[in-house]
């Protein structure tokens, strides 16, 4: 079977945004919490690009760490964060596996997708009930795609992996879609209630070929 080599310029091949080949990540823009109430990347904004230079966009998501046992949401803006209610479509399941190891479970998370008592305005849940203890954390990648386009919904991808209060491991699987055809040009990250005690997102661009 023949190898197949991409440069560092190439994704035009790749049939996953998981393969990424080397050189096609850009660094964006990297923000650190400190008992911050959100996390929030703004087109033009220090620094920030999110428009049409790249097709794929990607959040990495490192040791976030609650102030409080509560939810961690994300929302998107067609007015560069005026407004954080972009109407939204979503679907998800976890799997999960408690530290005593006598519970274990794999399902559709229904009560957690979008739209959700018929509005898909709300924040999208990305970890439910995140531990405060020290050694809990939430880690993962969203990547958005083509989040200037104003002709497609803009569709989103989460995959996480993070300690649950009670204490579980988790691992979230999250897709959805923006449902307007208005560029989106920020996104914000926030808990249900309390602050990101600490921890870092990084925005990266993936290079199209």
């Amino acid at each position: 079977m023949a190898l197949v080599k991409y440069n560092n310029n190439s994704i035009s091949a790749v049939t996953s945004a998981a393969s990424i080949p080397s050189g096609a990540l850009v660094p964006i823009k990297t923000l650190t919490a400190s008992s911050s109430s959100t996390l929030s990347f703004v087109h033009g904004s220090s620094d920030v690009v999110l428009d049409s230079t790249y097709p794929i966009y990607v959040f990495k998501f490192i040791n976030i760490h609650p102030s409080e046992q509560e939810h961690l949401f994300f929302n998107l803006s067609i007015d560069s964060g005026s407004n954080y209610n972009v109407d939204k479509v979503s679907t998800l399941f976890q799997a999960a596996h408690n530290e005593a190891d006598s519970t274990a479970a794999l399902g559709y998370q229904g009560g957690h997708d979008l739209p959700d008592s018929g509005s898909g305005t709300a924040d999208q849940k990305i970890a439910n009930n995140l531990g405060t203890d020290n050694d809990e954390n939430f880690c993962g990648e969203m990547f958005l795609y083509s989040p200037s386009s104003t002709t497609f919904a803009k569709h989103f991808m989460v995959r996480a992996s993070y300690s649950e209060g009670t204490p579980f491991a988790i691992d979230y699987y999250i897709a959805g879609y923006a449902n307007t055809t208005s560029a989106i040009n920020a996104v914000i990250f926030r808990m249900n209630s309390g602050n990101i005690d600490s921890g870092t997102i990084k925005l990266y661009g993936i290079k199209d070929s």
